[in-house]
């Protein structure tokens, strides 16, 4: 427990020596090597009377365990919380050679080598627990995002944009998914998550498609339609790019002030401990954001056997640096009331911790404060005890999200629990 404690506490983001973080990161010489740096933090159980450590006042709870692999969370209205219990699917990163094989092994190593379950699940309850849990929707194929649009929820599989009939109080859906659009998947599909948000007006959906690569070793050819953000209009069936050139965003949110869609975006690994910094943004209409030939703005990637010199004159630089190979998921704006004000109109992002670092970053929930629609200061450390002092990991946070009482909900994959944090005062 003791181990547990030093391992828990809050801890700033440059106390791992890591300065890419903020609105102006930095951004040293990129370094690369022959063989790339692994150090994942391999699984460990955590102890059942503990739990992650958040600031003095808020209570940590398990509102569920036992679960499958629960990626992400998405509150409905009622107040249940629906849960995607999902993984790669099966023919994730075929063909990939001894880069796939080492790839696989590393994910093993990090628990997330188990098969997809493919299912959403349903847990309801107001307390600090779930009273009762139910599988909502069975039989798909690697859910990830989730979006309720009246009464359509929309869930994005790796390869498709499904709806569903949706009744409030239900606890499961038996009516088969009316496919909205189709979506890059395929034997590569090496970023498989698919994220959905829709507008505040209902009238449009948003999808988060992650690139086919690192850094584009798989050819040009292998991204067409990836790395981008985009944007279907329900009324007519139409869709359009909106955002592109995004390694791998995952989490969407509107920023309550601005109105703004912000995301969450995995950069590029193997360049050095400290680059490329992961990062948030707001995304302009139209904008493209440098993968692959760039990173951070115009700064350029060699490695890119296709070089586009006009590609990179128009890279926008992103509006906040998250800290390098974070594997920063997870967003979602603090639009509650019952959190103390400093974190009202803030941005909760979960982090699911790096592999391609010397000292390990990320394995925690961040929360960067917001004034007037933009970040106001550095990230700060929420939920911290992820890693266990001798750098095991207990746990990898994935999606965030507020329900209706501005409680914050925690998906963490590898210990198999829906965390749930609340503010008490104090």
């Amino acid at each position: 427990m003791l181990a547990l404690g030093l391992a828990a506490c809050a801890s700033h983001p440059v106390d791992i020596a890591d300065r890419g973080v903020g609105p102006h990161p930095e951004l040293p010489a990129p370094h690369t090597s022959l063989l790339p740096t692994i150090n994942i933090a391999p699984v460990q159980a955590r102890d059942s009377q503990s739990t992650p450590v958040a600031p003095k006042g808020f209570t940590v709870t398990a509102f569920a365990s036992g679960l499958e692999h629960p990626r992400w969370v998405y509150p409905l209205p009622n107040g249940d919380l629906l849960v995607a219990e999902s993984n790669a699917p099966a023919e994730h990163d075929k063909g990939q050679g001894i880069v796939g094989w080492i790839r696989k092994q590393v994910m093993k190593r990090a628990g997330a080598g188990v098969p997809s379950p493919d299912k959403i699940v349903l847990l309801r309850g107001e307390g600090g627990t779930a009273q009762s849990r139910s599988v909502f929707i069975a039989g798909l194929h690697s859910p990830f995002g989730m979006a309720l649009v009246g009464d359509w929820l929309y869930v994005a599989d790796t390869d498709a944009l499904l709806r569903f009939p949706y009744h409030a109080g239900d606890t499961q859906i038996t009516a088969p998914g009316e496919k909205v659009a189709d979506l890059p998947a395929g034997p590569i599909n090496h970023h498989w998550t698919k994220n959905v948000v829709a507008s505040r007006d209902g009238q449009r959906l948003y999808v988060a498609v992650g690139s086919n690569s690192n850094v584009g070793e798989n050819g040009i050819a292998a991204e067409e339609g990836r790395a981008r953000i985009l944007e279907f209009t329900l009324a007519t069936g139409q869709s359009r790019v909106f955002a592109s050139g995004l390694r791998n965003p995952n989490g969407m949110d509107w920023q309550p002030d601005s109105g703004a869609l912000w995301t969450a975006v995995n950069e590029r690994d193997e360049l050095g401990d400290n680059l490329v910094p992961d990062y948030m943004t707001a995304l302009k209409d139209g904008g493209f954001y440098g993968f692959p030939y760039s990173y951070y703005g115009q700064h350029v990637d060699t490695r890119v056997k296709e070089q586009r010199p006009d590609k990179v004159a128009s890279a926008l630089v992103p509006d906040y640096a998250l800290g390098n190979h974070t594997a920063s998921l997870g967003l979602a704006f603090y639009v509650g009331k019952s959190f103390p004000r400093h974190y009202w109109g803030g941005a909760f992002v979960g982090q699911h911790g790096s592999w391609n670092r010397k000292q390990h970053s990320g394995y925690m929930v961040v929360f960067v404060p917001f004034a007037d629609g933009r970040p106001a200061g550095l990230p700060e450390t929420f939920l911290s005890g992820f890693l266990s002092a001798d750098g095991h990991a207990l746990g990898r946070p994935v999606g965030v999200a507020v329900d209706r009482t501005g409680a914050l909900y925690v998906a963490d994959d590898v210990g198999n629990v829906v965390w749930k944090i609340v503010y008490r005062g104090g």
